[in-house]
């Protein structure tokens, strides 16, 4: 009796979780098309998150969302960082920076302290800074939206990353789109360079190996061609970047870059790249929306699982995006090889 009673009660558990995620899944969805479906101006964000969760879910899934509820992009206005104008082309009719509403190292200062009060950088919730800068963003605009905040977006797809739903159900709530990269100034760049981006993460840590395999990569690729590093003009995570200005053959674009432009001084010029090597996250994302054909680094793909899966599909299935390669150093630095030109 005993081998039965465990399965029904294992049964039952699953019904359960499955009864719980798909209620959270009819609750969601029921917020979003309470805003969305107002009529009213929207106003998509403020995004003050990951790159990486912004290109590859946010962005997408803000395109679902203005195509599904027929939403005029003219009342639509959109809130990001560092210059991110340019990926909301189409999504909404109007931008506003954070960095126009407050100072970027008050806002890397906030983020950083809320992040760590928080356990999590990501948006689950409203939070104090996010009510500030909504307000402050209305009274710019002379009127008060509806928000649209990232939390709609991280609960409705909080079962997919957790293994309860489906790609199928995120690809029913998102839409993957080319992005027209903005016109800077390249000033002092080589005309022909691969744009490279290396920094520290979860899955490419900043151990010796994984250090040494980076470094190798790039000066493999700077025998060939010139790179470009995309240095960063502000940083407002834990993340740190790989030392790799002293290679030969490498020009920092840190010069072109102020906290206000960072985003779209990158977008631009990995645009204009021949390809993107780095690591696999962030601008990682976006640079096959560009066009352009990218190898993404990593060590260690325990934190990156659904997100592969989700940028191979989408990429290899979106009109004129670049080739997506990942590249695990994994299997290199755990065989003592070495990684070279």
């Amino acid at each position: 009796m005993r081998r039965p009673f465990n399965r029904w009660r294992s049964r039952a558990r699953a019904l359960g979780e499955s009864w719980r995620v798909q209620r959270d899944q009819w609750g969601v969805e029921r917020d979003i098309e309470r805003v969305a479906g107002s009529g009213e101006p929207l106003l998509l964000g403020p995004w003050t998150g990951e790159v990486g969760y912004e290109v590859l879910y946010w962005l997408p899934f803000l395109r679902w969302l203005v195509a599904a509820y027929r939403v005029d992009a003219q009342q639509v206005v959109a809130v990001s960082r560092g210059g991110a104008a340019p990926w909301y082309a189409g999504i909404a009719g109007a931008y506003v920076d954070v960095f126009d509403l407050v100072a970027p190292d008050a806002f890397a200062r906030r983020s950083r302290a809320l992040a760590s009060q928080t356990g999590t950088s990501k948006q689950q919730a409203m939070s104090p800074l996010d009510d500030e800068l909504v307000a402050a963003a209305a009274a710019r605009l002379g009127y008060r939206p509806r928000v649209v905040h990232p939390s709609l977006m991280f609960r409705l797809f909080r079962a997919f990353w957790s293994g309860h739903a489906s790609m199928s159900f995120l690809e029913r709530h998102t839409r993957y789109a080319r992005v027209v990269a903005p016109a800077v100034p390249t000033t002092g760049l080589p005309r022909e360079y691969v744009a490279v981006k290396f920094y520290t993460a979860r899955s490419l840590p900043a151990d010796p190996p994984t250090r040494a395999a980076v470094r190798s990569m790039v000066m493999g690729v700077a025998a060939r061609t010139p790179v470009v590093l995309l240095d960063p003009a502000v940083r407002v995570d834990e993340h740190e970047d790989f030392d790799l200005a002293d290679i030969p053959n490498t020009t920092s674009a840190q010069p072109l870059m102020t906290p206000a432009t960072n985003l779209a001084v990158q977008t631009a010029l990995i645009a204009g790249a021949r390809a993107f090597v780095g690591t696999c996250g962030s601008v990682a994302w976006l640079a096959p929306m560009l066009g352009i054909d990218t190898v993404a680094v990593l060590a260690d793909a325990a934190f990156l699982h659904a997100h592969l899966h989700v940028g191979r599909r989408a990429f290899h299935r979106m009109p004129g995006a670049g080739a997506f390669s990942p590249c695990d150093l994994g299997a290199v630095t755990r065989l003592g090889l070495t990684v070279g030109s």
